[in-house]
């Protein structure tokens, strides 16, 4: 059955992105509504892992409880490289782990509190601009709304159904990414963040809440494979030619939990706005791997976002300049730091140029804080 309400704002993917914007949005007194396909609580491929920039927006602004939400304090970080080779320096930013399936659960129930209307196994298939208002088909009817955004992560069939430009370009960059995520159990540093190179591909492990750490793993899909498309056998032809690796996969319990994937993923660049609606996240092709933290990007996009589109209900803007006011705000906070990841990226998987980036830092400590900050925001 159609709903015939007009909402001021409709979020497609409740992801952090889309949960944040959410929230930020019913707070400042508009009506909101969210269509999510899966159900709370549920998993995601991610690292787990949120840099500091973070806390005071998620414990202020949005209203997480996170002291009791039992999340790990992490305060180093390792990296090696394909064979080995070794760098360990202090997170001077420092940063914090906790599961998508906890967090994103825990953000849901503050939005509905908050009066959004969360609609969950709920596709959105399509969203129409005409008269100056959305309509967002799904299977249980049509939807309105005079603002939309899109949230819904790396890769869906909403890029593919609306054409977007980054579907069909090709290039060693574009659509030839998989990334695969479970937990497991082990005696490793609770207070340190792993990120071990492997060849054409990375993986990190960090410790998030109840005792749990989170292993997710990036690589070229031509990885998987050569493996025979068998996670197991590219973990164990693959990933453990890294000898630290090598230990974790060997020692770790694993749970007995099922693996988390997905494909196809692109890392190319995309538009802020598209038709109108205002992209936020992986949907923005802002979360490039080891550009610091990706659901730190997702959230800050998602405020930035937030205060244009309030100032346009509020009639104090025009859509249009929403529209390019968010551009550009997005653009000034994160540029650098996405290029700065998209660099790094460049260089992780490969065996002598990793090398040679991890002896560099090795031997400055300038070099290491400056990347380190490069790839970290000041707190939002």
């Amino acid at each position: 059955m159609s709903e015939e309400k007009i909402y001021d704002v409709a979020v497609i993917g409740g992801g952090l992105a889309g949960l944040s914007l959410s929230v930020l949005m019913a707070k400042k007194g508009h009506s909101v509504i969210l269509f999510e396909k899966e159900h709370y609580p549920f998993t995601k491929v991610c690292g787990e892992y949120i840099s500091m920039e973070s806390w005071d927006f998620l414990a202020e602004e949005i209203g997480v409880p996170l002291w009791t939400l039992n999340v790990s304090m992490i305060t180093k970080l390792q990296v090696s490289s394909p064979n080995g080779n070794t760098l360990n320096t202090s997170l001077d930013t420092g940063g914090f782990g906790i599961s998508r399936y906890r967090l994103d659960h825990t953000i849901k129930e503050i939005a509905e509190q908050n009066g959004v209307m969360v609609k969950e196994n709920c596709k959105a298939e399509d969203m129409i601009f005409a008269d100056e208002l959305f309509t967002i088909k799904t299977a249980e009817g049509n939807f309105k709304s005079i603002c939309c955004c899109g949230g819904w992560g790396k890769r869906s069939n909403i890029d593919i159904k609306r054409k977007r430009d980054f579907i069909h370009k090709r290039s060693g960059l574009l659509n030839n990414y998989v990334g695969i995520k479970y937990h497991i159990k082990g005696p490793y540093p609770a207070d340190t963040i792993f990120l071990h190179n492997f060849k054409d591909g990375y993986c990190g492990l960090s410790k998030i809440e109840d005792n749990l750490y989170c292993l997710c793993y990036f690589m070229k899909a031509s990885n998987l494979k050569k493996s025979g498309h068998s996670i197991e056998q590219a973990e164990e032809k693959i990933l453990s030619e890294n000898p630290h690796l090598q230990k974790i996969l060997a020692t770790a319990d694993k749970t007995g939990e099922k693996p988390v994937t997905i494909s196809q993923v692109s890392l190319s660049k995309k538009a802020a706005v598209e038709d109108h609606i205002f992209m936020l996240g992986d949907a923005a092709g802002m979360i490039s791997p080891l550009c610091g933290n990706g659901m730190s990007i997702a959230m800050h996009s998602a405020k930035i976002a937030a205060a244009h589109l309030h100032d346009f209900l509020e009639n104090k803007i025009s859509r249009k300049e929403a529209e390019k006011n968010y551009a550009a705000g997005r653009k000034k906070v994160f540029r650098i730091r996405v290029a700065a990841g998209r660099f790094i990226q460049s260089l992780f998987g490969k065996k002598i140029l990793t090398n040679i980036f991890l002896g560099l830092m090795k031997k400055s400590k300038f070099l290491t804080l400056k990347i380190i900050g490069l790839t970290h925001g000041e707190r939002f």
